[in-house]
């Protein structure tokens, strides 16, 4: 850990592998991955990049929740999360799931077997991920899946490590091992693997693979912290330099201390995943702890929308507005709210999203200009956010907040309010008012942990003609971000041109056209003229539909859910009133011609070592005998 340079916080007590440490000195701006690797045993977690995108250094953290009286579990990546964010957390590294004293999990045994690991840098990272994915697949409400198997399903089998980097083994492999835990896995399509052979039946190939069972439970939070909880609840303290407010009082009464302001520099703490993006390397003499005060970790729904909390995180806000997709309002809004949350499922990775916060996202766009794509979600649906600044609070629109000058050190961005859109409440069956809604990332990856060239989200009131044939616009919102501007912006422009409009190939022509003029890349923007193509064709693409051109686009193009798009409306089929979603990756045979002649060549041989290296142990005793050459 790095020198101390002012007293730290009064005692940090936290678990590791469910073995206690407490700290009473600690240098607020170590992360966990420091103390990981220089002060315990456990080394399994990597520095790698450095930034949150390899996954080499992810986690298990696991936090009580006093009020619902259960443990939380989620991945984390330990080169960004501050140490003394952990206070009264539990962490699980890849040697707490198994290791060659107590046994290896069936994780670590099904990488190994499926040859899913070649040099072993990155497979401690994968199988926590995986890990993270089956204990909270585990807390659904599923069906009991094939005894010894989890309750994931395909899909997220193959979700729970796109965020992790492999650079030797290939991933045909390791997600072959993934998928191998799924209730809804054809073992026909796993591939090449030492647990069986050809031939045999699917059955009998389950039973060969080494099962989950309760005595591979771990202890992912052991009690002694749920008692340690009452009594290291942080509190703001004078002359310490990590702080951590449990009120919206003590936050104004830090903001307007006397040594804010004058040379001191502070940094705002919940997630720390901004730091992988923008490299800070200076210290600062303040941080404080946003996640203990209740406005900003809130969550409230009324007859208007859903207000959320900045300081909660965009996997918890995910679901949030997954959960809206069940109520009782009109099928517009289920479906914008769906889109949305789908949209930010591609953001970052998902040991990302757990930390990451969405006023930190926020923030970042308003301050340095990041490239958001929430911004731009949330600007096409009329968000508005509340703000803090000084004695007053004032709720604004995010387009206001985005335009206006950065948030000095003594404001705070305390929550949004995401409005819901039902068009019962200002239309009858007679004018048959429709709303359409649709978001776009072109991105390296589609799955998230890459910047998009583009994001774009649209949104629309429209009135169909069934006599005529003919549809009207009658709202129009069009956003566009991270094609090389410096925040997201409202196309107002086209929006204006199109509403009162009858679509027809001229009016789309003319909005394009026009559309030229609004989303122009600065200077020095790569793919400029590429980026300024995608707004042009996205938005052909969503008014096209409804306009008296006959164009005809594939299901593949549909967000990956199967859909058929109709004319004037969006249809998403459905299998016994669920989502059908297909798996990620198209399905795939290995075909080895086995024969006696260059016995073992050809045999699917465990490579020695390999379960070691998925528990993390294997680089340590290399380092140890390099240290004895």
């Amino acid at each position: 850990m790095r020198g101390q340079r002012q007293k730290g916080i009064q005692r940090l007590v936290f678990a590791v592998n469910g073995q206690r440490f407490e700290l009473s000195d600690v240098d607020p701006s170590t992360t966990l991955l420091e103390f990981l690797r220089l002060g315990t045993p456990f080394k399994s977690a990597k520095l790698s990049c450095g930034e949150g995108g390899c996954g080499a250094c992810v986690v298990l953290l696991s936090k009580y929740d006093t009020v619902k009286d259960q443990v939380e579990d989620f991945s984390i990546s330990s080169c960004l999360t501050l140490l003394c964010s952990v206070n009264g957390c539990s962490i699980t590294t890849a040697e707490g799931l198994g290791n060659s004293k107590v046994g290896f999990h069936p994780i670590q045994e099904r990488f190994a077997g499926f040859h899913a690991s070649q040099c072993g840098f990155c497979t401690p990272g994968l199988c926590v991920s995986l890990f993270s994915a089956i204990v909270n697949a585990e807390k659904t409400n599923r069906p009991e899946p094939f005894l010894g198997f989890s309750k994931l399903t395909v899909c997220e089998a193959e979700k729970a490590i796109a965020g992790n980097l492999c650079r030797c083994t290939g991933y045909r492999p390791i997600i072959d091992a993934c998928k191998s835990f799924a209730a809804d896995v054809d073992m026909e399509d796993l591939g090449f693997n030492t647990f069986w052979r050809k031939g045999e039946s699917n059955e009998l190939k389950k039973s060969r693979l080494p099962l989950l069972t309760h005595n591979n439970a771990i202890c992912m939070f052991p009690e002694f912290l749920k008692k340690e909880i009452k009594v290291t609840v942080p509190v703001a303290s004078e002359g310490y330099c990590w702080y951590s407010p449990v009120s919206l009082q003590q936050l104004k009464s830090l903001l307007q201390s006397n040594e804010v302001g004058n040379g001191t520099s502070m940094k705002f703490v919940v997630g720390n995943t901004g730091s992988g993006y923008y490299k800070q390397q200076e210290h600062h003499d303040k941080y404080i702890d946003l996640r203990y005060v209740p406005e900003l970790s809130m969550i409230r729904k009324d007859q208007m929308g859903i207000e959320i909390g900045a300081a909660v995180t965009i996997s918890r806000a995910v679901e949030v507005l997954k959960e809206e997709t069940k109520c009782e309002f009109h099928q517009g809004g289920k479906m914008m709210f769906k889109k949305i949350a789908d949209h930010l499922e591609k953001i970052a990775s998902g040991f990302i999203r757990n930390s990451a916060s969405i006023g930190g996202n926020l923030v970042m766009a308003q301050r340095k200009y990041f490239p958001s794509d929430l911004t731009t979600v949330l600007l096409a649906v009329d968000t508005m956010v509340d703000v803090m600044a000084a004695q007053r609070q004032e709720r604004i629109t995010l387009e206001e907040f985005l335009g206006r000058p950065p948030l000095d050190s003594r404001s705070v961005l305390l929550s949004i309010k995401i409005p819901y859109w039902d068009l019962s409440r200002n239309s009858s069956p007679e004018t048959n008012t429709e709303l359409l809604f649709d978001t776009y990332r072109p991105a390296p990856r589609p799955l998230g942990n890459a910047l998009p060239y583009l994001n774009a989200a649209f949104l629309a009131e429209v009135s169909p003609s069934k006599s005529s044939n003919t549809t009207m616009v009658k709202e129009c919102k069009l956003a566009f971000g991270a094609y090389g501007t410096k925040h997201s912006i409202r196309a107002r422009m086209v929006e204006k041109f199109l509403i009162g409009k009858v679509l027809s190939g001229g009016v789309l022509y003319d909005a394009i056209k026009l559309l030229e003029t609004v989303v122009i890349p600065e200077d020095g923007t790569s793919y400029s003229a590429y980026r300024s193509s995608l707004a042009i064709g996205f938005l052909f693409k969503f008014l096209s539909p409804l306009s008296d051109i006959s164009v005809e686009i594939s299901n593949g193009l549909l967000n990956g859910y199967g859909s058929t798009l109709l004319l004037k409306n969006y249809t998403i089929e459905q299998n016994n009133g669920r989502l059908t979603s297909p798996t990620l990756l198209s399905s795939a045979k290995q075909v080895v011609q086995l024969s006696q002649k260059y016995h073992p060549v050809g045999e699917p041989l465990k490579k020695s070592g390999a379960t070691i290296q998925a528990s993390g142990l294997l680089y340590p005793v290399i380092q140890f005998l390099i240290s004895l050459l």
